[in-house]
């Protein structure tokens, strides 16, 4: 039985691990980029989009 799992999902669990450590580098950039760049190819990326776009128009209501 083969057990995928989503680039999204390994590429959070380093990018939490990193961030928990504090062992930030160069490799913690290119797993946020990774990360950042698989996530925006699925289904949360519109709502992530709105949910920027709704803060940024509160704080300059502000």
């Amino acid at each position: 039985m083969a057990v995928t799992v989503s680039l999204v999902a390994v590429f959070g669990l380093v990018l939490f691990f990193l961030l928990r450590s504090k062992e930030l580098g160069y490799g913690s950039a290119f797993i946020a980029a990774g990360f950042g760049f698989f996530l925006a190819a699925t289904g949360a990326a519109g709502p992530i989009n709105q949910l920027t776009g709704d803060l940024i128009h509160a704080i300059s209501n502000l």
